[in-house]
């Protein structure tokens, strides 16, 4: 209960605080990972939470399909068949570099063996759709590097799992069997993908029959019934909800807009308020300890993650398009590490491996630094083209609706 009330305190003082938000480099988010922070054993003492309790992964692992499930809804099949390139370049390339670029200075600067280095490494390649979602739902920028972010975020996580799995079959007691682990997770990936193709779209279909169909109060729960069955078909299968979510959210925008926008203020709230929990959750396990617990070359890699590793792997994967100058660095700076990281970084703690714990603390101490530095990055990025290319078009809407003005958009959640 006293979680309860410190989330509660933690929203109405994001709320209140949210006009100010809109206008400066302070982050609802950050709010949220200090309060939990402070609460914590390291500093309060008012809530108990570890990395092995469960409210840790389950908080992460619905904050994680909520948002997916409401990005996908911002895909258009249309623009992402004309655009398509942009979003391989940076899954088929971006996302390997930075794989690699990881491990590299895992294993080196903090002394973990290749197989624990390269596990750290497809841990923290994917960025985060609920931090991306901060530029990603700025009308401002540019939609090209929108769809690029939003795609990216919302693929890679689903594809850096089954390396994740297997490399940590690879390291752990399990070692040797990790060719033996294939088949079932490309069996997890496809069985989610199925999922969250035929469910929406069977829903959809029911919907139309001539005696069906939902009044308009109740349209926007429509959705979200197909959420929650998702949610819980996936995890009683064990295929994977994260390309699920994805895919069904995309699949909805596609058969049925009417449905996509009864649903997206709802969708919105319910994202929020579940990343609110998470990052509450997620900011008690930082304590002094784990800070205390990381060497100086971990701080040395956990920068060189942020500033380094992803903005040049993605530089990489987009020379040669016809992104400017200034999009590319936009989006190269943008490649948060989140709640896919915390997810995947709790299977590798959990899982018994020789370096399990100074992996994870690596993971989450990167996590932290990086929610800190692109949650309070995206409102002097959005501006940089609100200044440039909005001088003729409408003010862009917020996210949420909350705490937005005549000149700033929203910014609870960002």
């Amino acid at each position: 209960m006293v979680l309860i009330v410190v989330f509660g305190v933690a929203l109405l003082i994001a709320v209140l605080l949210s006009g100010l938000a809109a206008r400066t480099v302070l982050s609802t988010s950050f709010l949220f990972l200090v309060g939990g922070a402070l609460v914590s054993d390291g500093f309060l003492g008012l809530i108990h939470i570890t990395p092995d309790s469960e409210i840790v992964s389950v908080t992460a692992d619905l904050a994680l399909f909520a948002v997916l499930f409401t990005d996908g809804m911002h895909v258009s099949f249309p623009k992402l068949r004309a655009n398509w390139k942009n979003p391989a370049r940076a899954l088929g390339l971006g996302m390997p570099l930075a794989f690699v670029g990881m491990a590299l200075i895992t294993h080196y600067l903090v002394g973990l063996d290749w197989t624990t280095s390269f596990l750290v490494g497809a841990v923290l390649a994917p960025t985060d759709p609920v931090f991306a979602s901060a530029i990603v739902g700025r009308k401002e920028v540019p939609s090209k590097l929108r769809q690029l972010l939003n795609v990216e975020s919302g693929i890679n996580d689903g594809l850096a799992l089954p390396v994740v799995l297997i490399l940590i079959a690879a390291a752990g007691p399990t070692s040797g069997h990790a060719e033996s682990s294939l088949a079932k997770i490309g069996l997890e990936l496809l069985l989610g993908l199925i999922f969250g193709v035929v469910l929406p779209m069977f829903v959809i279909a029911l919907v139309r029959f001539r005696h069906l169909g939902a009044e308009p109060k109740l349209q926007p729960l429509l959705p979200l019934a197909i959420g929650v069955i998702l949610y819980a078909l996936c995890h009683l299968t064990h295929a994977n909800p994260y390309l699920a979510a994805f895919s069904a959210g995309a699949v909805l925008t596609a058969r049925s807009i009417e449905a996509k926008e009864s649903f997206e203020p709802l969708g919105e709230a319910l994202a929020e308020l579940a990343k609110f929990a998470a990052l509450l959750v997620f900011g008690a396990l930082l304590t002094p300890r784990l800070f205390g617990d990381l060497s100086f070359g971990g701080y040395v890699a956990v920068v060189l993650a942020i500033v380094l590793i992803r903005p040049a792997s993605l530089l990489l994967s987009l020379l040669g398009t016809r992104f400017t100058r200034q999009e590319k660095l936009v989006a190269a700076w943008f490649g948060p590490k989140g709640f896919a990281s915390v997810v995947y970084g709790l299977l590798v703690l959990q899982a018994g491996i020789p370096q399990g714990e100074e992996a994870f603390t690596l993971i989450a101490v990167c996590i932290a630094f990086s929610i800190v530095a692109h949650s309070s990055t995206d409102v002097p990025i959005a501006r940089l083209f609100h200044v440039d290319e909005l001088t003729d078009t409408e003010v862009p809407a917020a996210r949420t609706g909350v705490g937005t003005s005549a000149e700033e958009p929203g910014r609870v959640g960002t």
